[in-house]
């Protein structure tokens, strides 16, 4: 058994910085709600237009420069309400990037969602977050561990992360519903997958909660699940692999962890049991092994005082390169460069030889007018 939580784990204090008002996070939902903005534009056209109003008075003059096919669909002020009004009806409530209740460690990955509709204890979100995931189709020693695991970590002061799928996830949420868990999901809060764990959202609600990106009534589809997966690890201090084939979504939550600075825990297993290829793929490739939970505290014990740092903020006054545009000649030039295989912003910098500031219009005007991709670590690529 681990230490008690007071010997062992700190809170996160939460980090001061942001308060939207209601019409500012009205305009934050518009804006993350239009087509081809992520979080990752989100944030540039902040930084380029002052503010999210700014952000969505130009957005159809951008993508236009950018060679939009058609104009964009910017969402309406009575859409983004209606949105609203049906998150209040469910008791969900959206927390803005740099408020005080938004998760301080998530808000620290590079693309960090702009809102978060949250239900639930909201109070756990400030709480330092261990990742448990695996297999759907666990066996039953990998789920009676995932078990023990959530357990033992919940009794020392961590809430336990995952993604309400079936096998691992359903095993570790159950685990640490007294301690305090979070449901990280991949549709809207309204559209629980799988549809049978509705109940036990309902019972981590109490003393846990349930977050997502995405907007009410969207139904997750498989692409969703990569992207709901970096959040379950932007979460967490680490994350812990339990059960995985050699091909699966907790592999992707793995990468998704290193790229994030995140510690990578595994379990070893049967290496008769497809179920164990990727977990000892993991280990032999620097993974901590865990065979119980005590494996876990030194690893992340020195970097729980470590806080996250604020990435956004919604200015008063609009950037100094706020009013700067690309010439048509320079946008070219930046275009030419570009190809379906990522390349790093840098070198876009520096083979074009315009400024940075030009560069990064040119790829907002690109991305949305829906003909770039963006990438981690500062790449992109054509679609």
């Amino acid at each position: 058994m681990l230490a008690s939580a007071g010997d062992s784990v700190n809170r996160i204090e939460p980090i001061a910085g942001l308060r939207l008002t209601d019409e500012q996070r009205l305009d934050w939902l518009r804006l993350i709600r239009s087509d081809n903005v992520g979080p990752r534009t989100f944030r540039t056209l902040l930084n380029h237009c002052g503010g999210a109003r700014g952000a969505l008075d130009a957005l159809l003059d951008l993508a236009r420069r950018g060679g939009a096919s058609r104009p964009a669909r910017i969402c309406t002020r009575d859409d983004a309400e209606r949105e609203m009004q049906a998150a209040h009806a469910i008791g969900a409530r959206f927390i803005a990037l740099g408020e005080v209740e938004y998760p301080a460690r998530l808000q620290s990955i590079d693309d960090a969602p702009p809102l978060l509709a949250v239900r639930g204890n909201i109070d756990v979100l400030a709480s330092p977050m261990v990742a448990v995931v695996g297999a759907r189709n666990a066996s039953a020693v990998g789920a009676k561990f995932a078990e023990r695991l959530a357990r033992d970590l919940g009794e020392a002061g961590f809430v336990i992360a995952s993604g309400l799928a079936r096998g691992i996830d359903v095993a570790a949420h159950r685990a640490s519903l007294a301690t305090g868990t979070v449901a990280v999901l991949a549709g809207g809060q309204d559209k629980i997958y799988p549809p049978e764990h509705a109940g036990l959202l309902e019972s981590i609600l109490s003393e846990g909660a349930a977050i997502s990106e995405m907007p009410l009534g969207w139904e997750p589809r498989a692409r969703d699940f990569p992207r709901r997966n970096r959040l379950i690890s932007g979460l967490a201090l680490g994350v812990v692999i339990v059960e995985a084939a050699k091909r699966s979504g907790s592999l992707i939550t793995a990468r998704m962890a290193l790229e994030q600075g995140r510690e990578v825990f595994a379990v070893p297993g049967s290496p008769l049991d497809p179920r164990s290829e990727g977990t000892n793929s993991l280990l032999k490739q620097g993974a901590t092994l865990v065979t119980e939970a005590t494996d876990i505290l030194p690893v992340l014990r020195p970097i729980l005082g470590d806080p996250a740092k604020l990435l956004l903020k919604e200015p008063e006054f609009s950037p100094a390169d706020g009013a700067a545009s690309a010439a048509e000649d320079e946008r070219s030039r930046i275009a030419s460069l570009l190809g379906p295989t990522p390349v790093a912003i840098d070198d876009l910098i520096r083979l074009s030889g315009c400024s940075p500031t030009v560069v990064r219009i040119v790829l907002l005007e690109l991305e949305l007018a829906g003909r770039i991709e963006r990438h981690g670590a500062a790449m992109v690529s054509l679609l």
